[in-house]
This record gives C-alpha cells, structure tokens and sequence, in this order.
C-alpha cells in the first residue's frame, strides 16, 4: 500500500487494548461522528459470530420476523427482492453465489445479539435501532446504495469487499446521490469509489449518513449492521402535531380585536398573517417538560419491532417479592424500549411510548437493566416498585427462572439439544405464590383471572422420550 500523505484526513485505524474504536470514544465523537467514515481493523478481536447462516435462514421463516431476499442477476445487472416470512424450501433451491439474506431486529429475537449492544455505550442508548444480519453467498451484494443514519457494519463471518465515496468527507465534494429507476431498491445511478477494503472478521466500517458504500461478499459470510435511529423533520413534525392536536385549547382561536376597515376584503393581508403566527404560537409547546414527554414517548415507539402484549393479569406486588426472594428474575421484553429523561422534579421514565413520572435513582435503573433480581427490586423507591408493577401488568417485564433449560440428548444426531418446560394449566384460582413451592425446575409463574400459568421442566423419562410433558 503507498504511504498515506500527512495532510490526508485520518480514515482507517487499528484497534488497541482497551481502545475498540482505535481512539478514545470523545475523540471518535469529535472528528468522526455525522463527519466521516473509519474503518476500525480488529475492532472486535478474535470475534466469534453468535448467529450461523442456519440460524439466520430459520428466523427468516418465522411470522413477524422482516426478511427480505436480494438476488442480483449479473449478466442483466437485474434485481429481485423478496420479502418474509420464507418458506424452509426456498434456500436450499437458491445457487450457491449472488444472494443476500436481511434479517432485521435480530437483537429483539437473540440475546448473545442483543449483548452486543453494550459495545456502542459511547453513544446514546435511545440511539441504536436495531442490529440487521446479513447473509451473503460468494458474490452477493444489495447493490451501491446511501443509508440516511449513522451505522456500524461488523464483519462476523467470512469476507466482503466495502469500497466506499468518501469525496464528500476528505474532500469537500459531495457525491451524486440519484437512484436508479429500473429497480424497486434505491440503487445509485453512478457509483465512484474513494476506498477499497476487504473486512474479515472483528473489522468493522462506519458510515455516517449519506455516504455511497457498496458491499460484495468475497465468499460466504454474515455482516452484523448497528444502525442508529433518525426519525425524518416530517416523521417528527407529524407525530409532533398529533401531541398539539389532542391537546390544543380550544379557547386558542384567530383573534383580530384590532381589526381595521380592509383596503380589499378579499385580501390575506399582512397584518391577518401575523394573527395567524400568534395562533399558532399560542398552541405550541413552550413547556420544556411537555415537549420532552413527547420527544421520549415518540423515540421509544419509533420504528418499533413489536408490540408487546399485556398479559390477562399479573401476579400481585407481594407474589413477585416472594417470586423473587425465590431466585426468580424480572426479565425485561426484548422488543421494549427505554429511556428517561431529568424533569423539572425528579426524572420521566419512557417505555415504548408511556411516560412515568419517577425518582431519577428509579428512572436511571428501569431504563438500563434487563434484568432484576431481589437486591435490584428492593433498592427501588416504592414509587418504583409501583411502576414496576404496572409494567409487569403489561408485559414489559415478566418473572422467569434463570434456570429455565437443561440440556437433552437429541436422538437423531446424539447431540445435547436445548429443551424448554411446557405449559401447566390452572384450572382453580390461586390468589398466592408460596415462595418455598417454587422448584427449581419452574420456568415461569404467571397469575390469570382464570387460573395460574406455571411453566416448568421435566426430566426425560421412559414413557415420554420427548423430553418434556403436560401435568
């Protein structure tokens, strides 16, 4: 490689001990975030991908997983897209080059995925979206193309080819961004790289928005994508405008007291256009409060993977403290978002589109665990407790067993698979847990107004060799 000109800004690093991103993280915020790419070689080192192409393939065939499928015809420069769920039969008919699998959210569905996450801690956590999977057989690619938020691509698995116009960003030249009208995806018409890099696994790319990358996979292999969120000034402006409809005055109106004898009654003068400013004014959010409420309740719906589901009802605020003196977790949903938010008194704590009011120690703690055990639940105010209560009424949070699997031997290939307890139906009510009732082998407890839900393990047995049963 020649050598690389002083004056030539910074765009490839290396990673160090302690430093993944090759710098110190306010440096990175600094010179490169929304300024310019940098590809970091071994950012994540010695990187084992917790997702297999195998895996990736079955969560692209379940219901409410978004999938699409990108083959590129070469020969005619053509482009198919499909979208999922898939049907198991698809991949193996597809050829062994030119064809890409998306998969997003897959931090929603795999936690070893999710943990990942923790990496980008330099950023807001109400920033990152979701991580898409890529699997790419030799040659597969979704063509030359602009993303319009910030992302991070990871190389888990295999090699692909990044080239990259930074033009804008080294040279203050910005790159033609018109797409082409052939083709159903936003392909760029003309495509001029500044940067050729192959990426192997642990090497990760970031890209602010708007810059022109294309991607062709040297042979088969996945890319982890941490794509940031960026609502558009219109997806805001609307939601915006929804919050000021539902809770306008209606004694706010078009006012002119000082009206005046028109030199053209038919004329939308001035004078007329200035009452409307002061209408519209009066209606807008000046409290800093009520526009943050609505900021942290847009941010946690925006773009959401799912809709978590309330549960028929919950058990009761001194079954969860027994629940948990147990050894039983409050296990957060994968698809709930959080964030919080200091408020003229205490702190706002947001969840996928609700606002409570909390301590900011309370607020700080809901919003970044997953998890809570005993110790966490107690060092919660009772105003946390409260609000904890009500997210577990809707099914944010949910009481599981840490110890909810045990490994089995699968008779086909002899391997230890992963077996889950299945599902004892209550048929009397029970309006109490007993904590020393609650074995080991239970999964989850849950408390209906028609009976108790307990799902529990079951060792394999001579008369049911399918590794589980119904009580």
């Amino acid at each position: 490689m020649a050598a690389r000109k002083s004056s030539a800004p910074l765009i490839e690093v290396t990673a160090r001990p302690g430093q993944p991103l090759g710098m110190a993280p306010a440096t990175f915020l600094r010179d490169f975030w929304q300024k310019r790419p940098l590809l970091i070689r071994n950012a994540f080192p010695n990187f084992q991908t917790p997702v297999q192409p195998e895996d990736l393939a079955g969560l692209a065939c379940e219901e409410g997983v978004l999938a699409r499928l990108i083959e590129h015809d070469k020969t005619q420069d053509g482009w198919r897209v499909r979208t999922g769920p898939f049907q198991e039969d698809v991949f193996p008919a597809l050829p062994d080059h030119d064809w890409t699998l998306l998969v997003q959210d897959v931090d929603k569905w795999d936690p070893d995925v999710r943990a990942l996450i923790e990496h980008f801690s330099f950023l807001p956590r109400w920033r990152m979206d979701d991580v898409m999977i890529s699997f790419a057989a030799t040659g597969g690619s979704v063509g030359a193309h602009v993303d319009q938020y910030d992302v991070f691509l990871l190389q888990a698995h295999g090699h692909r080819r990044w080239q990259i116009d930074a033009s804008e960003s080294i040279k203050g030249k910005q790159p033609p961004l018109g797409f082409r009208p052939d083709v159903e995806l936003k392909l760029l018409k003309v495509f001029k790289p500044t940067h050729d890099w192959v990426l192997a696994p642990g090497d990760m790319l970031y890209l602010p928005p708007n810059v022109p990358h294309h991607g062709v996979a040297e042979d088969p292999c996945l890319t982890f994508s941490f794509g940031m969120r960026a609502p558009s000034s219109a997806e805001l402006i609307s939601d915006y405008l929804d919050t000021l409809i539902a809770d306008a005055d209606e004694n706010i109106r078009y006012q002119d007291a000082d009206l005046k004898v028109p030199a053209d009654p038919h004329e939308i003068d001035t004078v007329a256009m200035a009452r409307v400013i002061t209408a519209l004014n009066a209606i807008r959010m000046n409290d800093p409060d009520k526009l943050g409420d609505w900021f942290g309740r847009f941010i946690t719906t925006y773009r959401a993977a799912g809709e978590v589901m309330a549960h028929q009802a919950a058990p009761a605020q001194e079954e969860v403290v027994q629940a948990l003196a147990s050894g039983l977790l409050l296990q957060r949903h994968p698809w709930a978002r959080l964030a919080w938010r200091r408020a003229k008194r205490g702190a706002s704590l947001y969840v996928s589109g609700q606002d409570f009011a909390l301590p900011v120690k309370d607020a700080q703690r809901l919003a970044g665990t997953e998890q809570l055990d005993a110790a966490a639940y107690r060092g919660l105010s009772d105003k946390g407790r409260a609000v904890v209560q009500q997210l577990l009424v809707g099914g944010v949070f949910q009481l599981i067993d840490p110890n909810e699997v045990y490994e089995a031997e699968d008779e086909e290939d002899g391997e230890d698979a992963v077996v889950l307890g299945e599902v004892v139906e209550g048929r009397d009510r029970v309006d109490a847990i007993d904590a020393d009732a609650v074995s080991d082998d239970v999964h989850t407890v849950t408390v209906h107004d028609d009976g108790i839900e307990v799902i529990v393990n079951f060792e394999d047995d001579e008369e049911d060799d399918s590794g589980a049963g119904r009580a």
